[in-house]
């Protein structure tokens, strides 16, 4: 009897314990049915601004050659960015054999890779991301004098013509994500566009936008419905 009761505790055991082993599964389907993703940061930043979300798509499946930060001189018009962005984009795809990749920014990267998809090339990205970027304009960019300080305020004739028409054009899928606790992006729902899917986040920092695990969470299965 003793016997019979410690197969049943093994074999109960072993149960539980193939129940706790979905973690990896998960993880394989997400790097299996994923695009590569370029992360594109935001002014006066570069691509370290990304490490920890790149980690965590790591953890979750994604090969480290289907993620890919980039530093560029923020001071430059948004529009020079874009062409940089338009490189990044080709490199992404011949390197990794993919169709499509998505794009995740933070900040004023939103603004360069928005005139990539309205003017270079839509048709490469799925599914595009942006968090806390002044896609209306923002009053801190008043306080700096770079040209692309000047295309992110308020009215500026950039944002005036990147905006003109269909806020989200293309074939892409638009996500923003926005905190009413941004203190960088005034108004905080600047970053909201007509035609995406716009999120407004726990009250959080603008920089942590791009490390707060629950943004990580919704990004993620945002690129990989």
């Amino acid at each position: 009897m003793t016997s019979l009761i410690r197969r049943c505790l093994l074999a109960v055991a072993v149960a539980l314990a193939t129940l706790a082993v979905p973690a990896p599964a998960q993880a394989a389907s997400y790097a299996a049915s994923s695009n590569p993703i370029l992360f594109v940061h935001g002014w006066n930043s570069s691509a370290s601004t990304w490490n920890t979300m790149i980690s965590r798509f790591q953890a979750n499946g994604w090969p480290s050659s289907h993620l890919r930060a980039f530093s560029y001189n923020t001071s430059q018009s948004n529009a020079t960015t874009a062409a940089t962005i338009r490189q990044e984009v080709d490199n992404l795809l011949a390197a990794t054999g993919a169709a499509q990749v998505d794009i995740v920014t933070h900040s004023m990267g939103g603004l360069s890779s928005r005139y990539y998809l309205k003017n270079i090339a839509a048709s490469n990205v799925d599914r595009w991301v942006s968090l806390g970027g002044p896609n209306h304009g923002t009053s801190s960019a008043n306080t700096c004098f770079s040209t692309a300080c000047v295309e992110m305020r308020v009215g500026s004739t950039f944002l005036a013509n990147l905006n003109a028409g269909d806020e989200t054009p293309g074939t892409p899928t638009y996500g923003t994500w926005w905190s009413s606790c941004d203190g960088v992006i005034n108004p905080a729902d600047s970053t909201v566009l007509s035609g995406a899917r716009n999120t407004r986040t726990a009250c959080i920092g603008h920089l942590s936008l791009t490390t707060d695990a629950t943004v990580y969470a919704q990004v993620r299965d945002f690129v990989n419905p």
